[in-house]
């Protein structure tokens, strides 16, 4: 079996793989001095330091999905699961730039990511434009409290940058140079030996596309 790369793995590494995340937790979960005096503070929060714990026990490497630390040519798979939103489109263009260098000739990239198309059906549903709009998380939330602010300041905001829906996907993986690009149901892959890799993460909101280099 040759290399494979989760890409903003989160709190949900791939056992095996080599799982990258660019977070300030994983950083300082490095770090680990700072990690343990930083998991004996009380105003930490209780995500940030689960992330912390798990980034430490599960080895997360800390690394930039537009720079990823990996020879050309040197992975077999690419697996990222809602990290892409996150990007800019610009930084989203190089992240598949970057995976297109990183894999070898016939290598596979794998991306789960929330589905447009399904909150958009959402609020064709119910009508609800509020709901539509809070659901896409495009708007950081400013309302938060000083506390908030301050951490989003440190820890960085979550909110999203674009979204996606599985023909965009299809289409921005072949302008940049992927072929057989497709969505697929939950639980199916092109992969041949997949592994223990989560095929359904994050099932009810998710819409998964793969292509080939």
């Amino acid at each position: 079996m040759g290399v494979r790369v989760n890409v903003g793995c989160g709190i949900t590494p791939t056992p095996g793989w080599i799982n990258l995340d660019n977070s300030p937790s994983v950083l300082i979960a490095n770090w680990h001095l700072l990690a343990n005096t930083l998991l004996r503070m009380p105003f930490l929060p209780p995500d940030r330091r689960k992330f912390i714990s798990e980034a430490i026990t599960q080895r997360i490497r800390f690394a930039s999905a537009i720079k990823l630390p990996c020879p050309d040519g040197s992975v077999e798979i690419i697996y990222s699961s809602h990290m892409m939103e996150h990007l800019h489109r610009a930084d989203a263009a190089l992240f598949l730039q970057e995976a297109r260098r990183v894999l070898a000739p016939d290598g596979i990239i794998r991306l789960a990511l929330p589905d447009l198309r399904r909150l958009a059906a959402a609020y064709i549903d119910d009508g609800d434009a509020d709901a539509f709009v809070e659901s896409t998380f495009l708007v950081p939330d400013r309302a938060k409290s000083k506390k908030y602010q301050l951490f989003s300041f440190i820890w960085g905001e979550r909110h999203h940058q674009w979204m996606y829906d599985g023909a965009s996907l299809v289409k921005m993986l072949t302008d940049h140079g992927f072929r057989d690009a497709q969505m697929l149901e939950a639980g199916k892959t092109t992969i041949a030996d997949p592994g223990v890799l989560n095929l359904a993460e994050r099932i009810a909101e998710s819409v998964y596309v793969e292509a080939r280099r």
